[in-house]
């Protein structure tokens, strides 16, 4: 058994962790209910875009838009991962470090690149995989303007065809303890599943469908990244604040378990040194 002073520094070491996780549970409650409340709130938005995008697109012909639409064999693979810049999040990286990996190995043969938006991801996949960029710093004022920029380029790339096929990898945020990895096709646009009865006469378009849905690709596009990256956010500060959470109840578990050892460990000390004392006298008296 160890002796005192061992399991005292244990219990210091152990309560000073407990108060280390707890603050950070509760730095990452309050910037969940501001990244909830974000997400909360532009999801109606997005799906109500995505939503008119396809009413009109069902309803035009010939090649409006097909720079965005066009299906081409697929040589060239980039995957754009979502992940966080800092660790302590359980396995909200992994997952989604681990899909990428899933995703690349699913076109296995073909020319699959990374397109890396947070710290964690590039790091563990450059090891793997070539990251040709890392937008990291995004997250250091995450505005629609700034994520519109990282959509501008990676619209651009496909669009030049430098890329077949982009997807987008991140988690999504159902609530605090939940996060499901998603990935979504990010361009070429995918074919309208819509079961919507749109006809010409439901809206007055100004100034024409055709141009409409010019301007409406590259926002819906915009919007979908934008989307991803805040339920990633939103995500990272759940799984970290759960995460925090558990590592809390351990240390309290293992504190409680050593003072008990201590405890214990301080009986038996005195115990046996009262036994030496009335061996000692009855030395004496005999």
């Amino acid at each position: 058994m160890a002796n005192l002073k061992e399991i005292r520094n244990r219990i210091t070491s152990v309560s000073s962790t407990m108060q280390i996780t707890s603050a950070m549970k509760m730095v990452s409650a309050a910037k969940l209910k501001k990244a909830q409340d974000a997400i909360t709130a532009m999801r109606p938005y997005a799906e109500k875009l995505t939503e008119l995008l396809q009413s009109l697109s069902a309803t035009l012909e010939g090649g409006i838009g097909e720079e965005f639409t066009t299906q081409r064999e697929i040589n060239r693979v980039l995957l754009v991962v979502v992940t966080s810049n800092r660790g302590l999040a359980g396995a909200f990286n992994t997952n989604a470090i681990k899909e990428a990996k899933n995703r690349a190995a699913y076109y296995a043969g073909k020319q699959v690149d990374i397109f890396a938006i947070g710290k964690k991801g590039n790091d563990i996949l450059s090891k793997t995989n070539t990251v040709i960029e890392n937008q990291s710093t995004v997250f250091d004022n995450l505005t629609f303007d700034n994520v519109s920029a990282i959509a501008d380029t990676l619209t651009q790339k496909f669009v030049s065809g430098e890329y077949d096929r982009i997807e987008l990898i991140y988690n999504q945020f159902k609530n605090a303890a939940t996060q499901i990895v998603q990935t979504e096709q990010f361009l070429p646009l995918a074919p309208v599943k819509s079961d919507l009865n749109v006809t010409a006469g439901d809206y007055i378009f100004e100034p024409s469908k055709e141009e409409i849905v010019l301007t409406l690709i590259p926002k819906s596009l915009k919007m979908q990244l934008y989307k991803g990256i805040r339920d990633s956010f939103a995500s990272e500060h759940g799984a970290r604040m759960t995460a925090m959470h558990k590592a809390t109840d351990n240390a309290t578990a293992l504190r409680n378990q050593l003072k008990l050892t201590y405890n214990k460990a301080r009986q038996a000390a005195i115990t046996s040194e009262i036994l030496e004392i009335v061996g000692g006298a009855e030395a004496l008296n005999g």
